[in-house]
């Protein structure tokens, strides 16, 4: 699945039991609703494709993971019904990975910015560089990370994510990320994050699918009611969109 690059894309590539995921978008790989649902489609596919033993997420570039919502989009969004509709695009997006009984390693190699520490959080392994800094940003614009928020609350603790959210300004590093368990390895250079994906992924498509599928249902307990969760959260965010606030807020971050 790839469309023109100047729209961004997302694409799949499968190889000895193991299937790529990959996305981009020219603004720092931030995600509009359309990347959102072909994200969304790809994982569930692979999810339920019987060669897939695991599944690797990615963005291209270098810099950038995901800057999470697209600002573009945001801006359009003139009701709570649209509101909605967008912000569930992570909501599903999140739930695809949750529900998913295929590991989900992801590589990390640049900055996170809101949904896209939802991104980071939401896989099962997490693979970075030491330029991953991340931030939840949006606060800053009058709204909040309420659908991602559950996501990385799992993965970090309550503490860590109400730091995140509250300062929302503030860049933490790699390694506060890692010693707090969003990222499983931190790594110097690209080069060694990338033989370590490929080290792992490798190991786990010689690994018992059953297996898998079991220990990721374990890991993932107490979130079976996030289909329901996640989409109200996606209410609240899409309400708080159409304030003046956050109007005012996104045009000033569109200026930077």
């Amino acid at each position: 699945m790839l469309t023109e690059v100047k729209e961004g894309y997302v694409k799949s590539e499968f190889h000895n039991g193991i299937t790529t995921i990959e996305f981009f978008h020219p603004q720092s790989n931030s995600l509009p609703a359309r990347i959102l649902e072909e994200l969304m489609t790809v994982i569930h596919g692979a999810g339920n494709d019987a060669d897939t033993k695991v599944i690797i997420l990615r963005s291209a570039g270098e810099k950038t993971f995901c800057a999470g919502a697209s600002f573009d989009e945001l801006i359009a969004i003139k009701n709570e019904e649209q509101g909605l509709q967008f912000f569930s695009g992570f909501a599903h997006v999140i739930n695809a990975m949750r529900v998913s009984p295929k590991f989900i390693i992801g590589r990390i190699q640049g900055k996170c910015v809101g949904g896209g520490v939802g991104l980071a959080a939401a896989v099962d392994y997490a693979i970075a560089t030491e330029g991953a800094e991340i931030k939840l940003s949006e606060l800053a614009m009058g709204i909040g990370p309420f659908v991602v928020g559950p996501a990385v609350e799992r993965k970090i603790g309550n503490s860590a994510y109400s730091q995140l959210a509250i300062d929302a300004t503030m860049w933490r590093n790699a390694d506060w990320a890692r010693k707090r368990g969003l990222f499983a390895e931190v790594h110097s250079h690209v080069d060694g994050m990338d033989e370590s994906v490929a080290r792992l992924s490798e190991l786990l498509a010689q690994s018992s699918p059953v297996a898998m599928a079991e220990m990721k249902k374990i890991f993932w307990k107490g979130t079976e009611h996030w289909d329901k969760l996640l989409i109200e959260r996606a209410a609240i965010s899409g309400r708080l969109v159409l304030s003046d606030f956050t109007r005012k807020a996104i045009e000033k971050f569109k200026k930077k």
